[in-house]
Order: C-alpha cells, then structure tokens, then sequence
C-alpha cells in the first residue's frame, strides 16, 4: 500500500490501495462547459465509513449492487466526489480521508442513495441543486445515522474502485444533462418516437418517451416568465404531450391517472377539447356516468364535427352501464336463490338420506363485466 498522499486540496489526504492502469484520464471539465459541449461520465463503486475505530459504514453501493454514474463537471451534489475521482486511474482504489468542510453536505446525497435503492426515488440524487439549501429543506431525513449526521458533520472516508471513464460519445446522456439547445432538439426527437411506439402497440415505451420529453419542456419552461408568450408556446407543448400520455395511459387501464391529468390540464386551460374527451372515456370506464356525459357534451359544443365519435362513445358508455345493470341483477339473484337452495337441500337430506346432496354454489356462476373497448379512430395520437 502507497503511504498516504496528500492532494493539493485542503482537507482531503488520499491513500491507494489498489493501482490502476494506464495514465490519469484526461476529463472533460468545468460546469460552465456543460452548456456548450458535453462532458466525460465517470462510473464507480464506493464505501462510504465514519472516521471512528469500528470504522462504522454508511454506504456501500456494492452491497446494494449498483454502482454510480456522474458527470464530471456537472456540479454534482458532491462536489468531493469529482476532486478524488479526477486523481484516480481507472481500475484503482483508494481510499480518501476528507474533513467536515467537504462532507456536509454528504446527508443529503446518501437519503437519496438510499431512496434510489429502495425503489422510492430513482432520479431525486440527479437533481443538481445547492445541497446546503436542500439540507435545510427537512426535520428529518428519514434515517436516524443520517440525521446525527446532519446535526453533527464529521470527516468522513470514502473509498472509492474506478470502474470506466466514458467519453460524451459513449455513453447515453440523460436529459437533464442536456443544455437548454439540446432539450428543445430532444422534444421532437422524443414526440415522434413515442408516436412510433404507440402505433406499434409498445404503449409503456411511448409512455417513457413523452414522458422524457415533457421533463425536458417543463426544465425549459422554468427559465421564462409564467403566461408570457414563450411559456405559452412551451405549455401547448407540453400539454400536447400529456394528452398523448393520457392516450397510452387508457391503453393501460389507468383511468384515475388520466383523471388526474386531463383535469389539471383543463383547470388551466378550459378550452382543449382533447382533454375533455380523453377524460369522459376515462370516467366512462370508472362508471361515473354523469361526468362521462358532461365532458362528451362540453366535447359537442366546443367541437361540433366530433359528433359521430361523441355518439359512438354515449353508445359504448350505455352498453357498459346495461352490463353492469345486469350483473348487478344476477349478483342479486343468487344471493336471494342461495338460501332457498340451502332450505331444500335440507328438507330433502332429511327426507331421503340415500339421495345424493347438492352442494351450495353450484347453481348458475356469477358472470365477470364483459368489456367493451373502443379504437381511436377520431383522434389518435398528436403528431
């Protein structure tokens, strides 16, 4: 083991235990960089482990197995993280003792590690925003170590492995590691893939794509003045788009879903008709006639050559009420033939014990709601 190194940052001394290869990776740097050309992706496994004598571990993304994948230079919450792993080659491991004025802000990081792990938030640790202003955000973090950590900073060790440093044209990048220029040239790029993907059928992967498209308007739409024409121009997209997700999400049978969206979209803007009409489909398939019929009337009057689709649905939407009308009689039925049929099999086990017994249940099967699905012959999907 190389004796311990000290870097030329306050606070931070480093120790190798494992050499790498190669020379010291020449990365692509520098925040203000990022808006104009892309930068290198560095993946790694770390340990993270207080500075006590059992060494105590907080985190240790192997044992969640999974490793992490930041952009160097892209000011990632920690910013620590990117000063050791520009020192590293790649296949080494070092271990780095860092001092509280690095590790503050570690609390905030490791809940959303840990988040990301369990399921709960995978993409809450990519937001890049002042930890310090996030770490006064919450009572609590949710984690007894983490928040005697947050009341109480501390020098930390990291020991990190350097698994692969990947060049902008190697690696996928993310939306939100696009500059303003590149989320407007995605959304298209986006739109018309998940159009693709809709017609094909593949209706949670274009559910994915609009999805992506609208995190990159709704980043953009943040830098404009709320109702001003730009935002307006980017709200009409973005509206578009949810409409088309809500389309999927009917595929889907997510109608509570696409309740909620359509009406958020309709709160704000009471004039689309889309959203009306994707909306009554939605109740209609939740049995809440009344709303059903509302919207597709609102659909009448604010489209009138929508009339042959409105039709089609008050049709579908009666047939389904008829079905349910009459499951709703059998339910009855046999919930009032079931004692009847248990007072004869009664009278007649007594009777005539040698005479075979019927069994409760076996007169006429409830029936499942059939289904009636409609196809999206009026308005398809925005192009």
């Amino acid at each position: 083991m190389d004796a311990a190194l000290l870097l030329n940052v306050e606070g931070i001394k480093k120790t190798i235990l494992h050499g790498g290869t190669g020379e010291l990776p020449n990365f692509i740097t520098g925040s203000r960089v990022s808006e104009v050309i892309p930068l290198d992706q560095v993946t790694f496994h770390f340990r993270t482990m207080k500075c006590d004598e059992e060494r105590t571990v907080i985190d240790d993304s192997k044992q969640v197995g999974q490793p992490m994948h930041i952009i160097i230079g892209n000011m990632f919450k920690l910013e620590v993280w990117e000063i050791l792993l520009t020192s590293m080659r790649v296949s080494e491991v070092a271990e780095f003792w860092c001092d509280t004025i690095h590790t503050g802000v570690y609390p905030i990081l490791s809940r959303s590690l840990r988040q990301m792990a369990e399921g709960k938030d995978p993409t809450e640790w990519h937001v890049h925003t002042c930890g310090l202003a996030n770490m006064f955000a919450y009572h609590t973090l949710g984690y007894e170590d983490l928040d005697e950590l947050q009341r109480e900073p501390q020098p930390l060790i990291f020991v990190i492995e350097l698994l692969q440093v990947e060049a902008p044209s190697e690696y996928q990048r993310e939306t939100w590691n696009l500059s303003n220029t590149e989320r407007m040239q995605a959304v298209p790029i986006l739109h018309g893939e998940g159009n693709r993907l809709f017609k094909l059928g593949r209706y949670e992967e274009a559910s994915s794509k609009y999805q992506e498209a609208i995190v990159c308007l709704r980043n953009l739409q943040t830098k404009e003045k709320p109702w001003e024409a730009q935002w307006l121009k980017l709200e009409k997209m973005i509206n578009t788009l949810i409409l088309n997700y809500c389309q999927c999400l009917l595929k889907r049978e997510e109608y509570y879903e696409v309740l909620e969206h359509t009406s958020d979209i309709l709160r704000q803007h009471p004039g689309i008709v889309k959203a009306y009409y994707l909306r009554a489909r939605a109740h209609s398939e939740v049995w809440n006639e009344e709303e059903a019929k509302a919207d597709l009337e609102r659909v009448l009057e604010l489209e009138p050559s929508m009339r042959k689709a409105v039709h089609r649905e008050l049709r579908l939407l009666e047939s389904r009420l008829e079905e349910k009308r009459e499951e709703e009689r059998l339910r009855c039925r046999n919930m009032l033939a079931a004692p009847v049929r248990a007072s004869h099999q009664g009278t007649h086990h007594r009777s005539d014990p040698s005479a075979p017994t019927r069994q409760p249940g076996t007169g006429q099967p409830e029936d499942g709601l059939a289904t009636s699905g409609s196809v999206d012959e009026d308005l398809g999907v925005t192009s």
